[in-house]
């Protein structure tokens, strides 16, 4: 029976098939809830609806079963929650932490020349801080911090936590990312805030995901702390990258996994994670599955601690 003290959970967006890079991460937050004796969730995240592909989600499911991973309880879906993510933005109004934003993006990247060095994200200036100034209202922001001098309280904007797999990680909300949206300006919730609720709501413990998200956590971090929540420990595992030195993903021509050939694949993303396994390479899901378990702790041991 897994762990009542372990929730993790493997979160894929249905956009399209599971790809190689889909696996790794998938593999990861598996083999962290099952070397913890921990229960594993799946949590599909389809809440932007123009990119969520009609039968993508029932795809991955299967997918997912063919390469040995089950979920411990039923999946979930984000598109059939989004009245915890209005009744937590309520939360945040009521407690004045979020204001309505009249800005479009070219208005945004006319006010500055810089952007964010590890994703290009604009940084919010903070125009509609104090007011509309009669622009109509577009989406919703959460305010950080403001950047302060070093103190013994030190600086509130400059969130630090430590993650397993890459170490020590600091962002400074103010002077890296500014207010960010939560409630989108075509009605779309933002992956920020759905994250946020759902992993609470879910009472997750661990978050295993790809480094591409690793500039998320701290946006993600302020807001649990806006709203109360639990901050799960997070784990980020180097993404898979294609020839050409992009993010294998399916923007960037990532094909499907063929699910009828599930070892080879796991052996490689094994691999890619740096697991140590035996050769000859087991011949069964099962056995594989025991020996990456095994693995994933002797590599977990190596990394640096907190």
């Amino acid at each position: 029976m897994p762990s009542q003290g372990y929730r993790g959970r493997f979160a894929p967006s249905p956009t399209g098939p599971l790809h190689f890079g889909s696996l790794v991460s998938a593999l990861a937050s598996w083999l962290d809830a099952r070397a913890n004796g921990g229960a594993w969730l799946v949590r599909m995240e389809d809440i932007d609806g123009p990119r969520t592909v009609p039968g993508a989600a029932e795809d991955i499911l299967a997918t997912l079963a063919a390469f040995g991973f089950h979920a411990d309880e039923p999946p979930q879906w984000q598109s059939r929650r989004t009245g915890l993510y209005r009744a937590a933005l309520d939360r945040l109004i009521a407690s004045g932490h979020v204001y309505p934003c009249g800005c479009t993006r070219k208005e945004i990247a006319d006010s500055q020349l810089r952007a964010h060095q590890r994703n290009t994200t604009l940084i919010y200036p903070g125009t509609c801080r104090d007011g509309l100034h009669g622009k109509p209202a577009r989406a919703w922001r959460l305010r950080v911090p403001d950047d302060a001098p070093a103190s013994a309280h030190g600086n509130p904007a400059l969130i630090r936590f430590h993650d397993r797999w890459q170490g020590p990680q600091q962002q400074n909300l103010a002077t890296e990312v500014g207010d960010f949206v939560l409630l989108r300006a075509d009605g779309q919730w933002a992956y920020q805030l759905a994250v946020v609720v759902d992993d609470a709501e879910q009472h997750i413990t661990h978050v295993v995901r790809g480094a591409d998200l690793l500039d998320s956590t701290a946006r993600q971090i302020w807001l649990q702390q806006c709203l109360g929540v639990t901050t799960p420990t997070y784990l980020h595992v180097p993404v898979v990258m294609n020839a050409e030195g992009e993010k294998l993903s399916k923007q960037t021509g990532a094909q499907a996994l063929d699910a009828s050939r599930p070892l080879e694949a796991l052996m490689d993303a094994a691999r890619h994670l740096g697991l140590a396994l035996r050769h000859p390479a087991p011949s069964t899901l099962e056995a594989l599955q025991a020996e990456a378990i095994d693995a994933w702790k002797r590599r977990l041991a190596q990394l640096p601690a907190a």
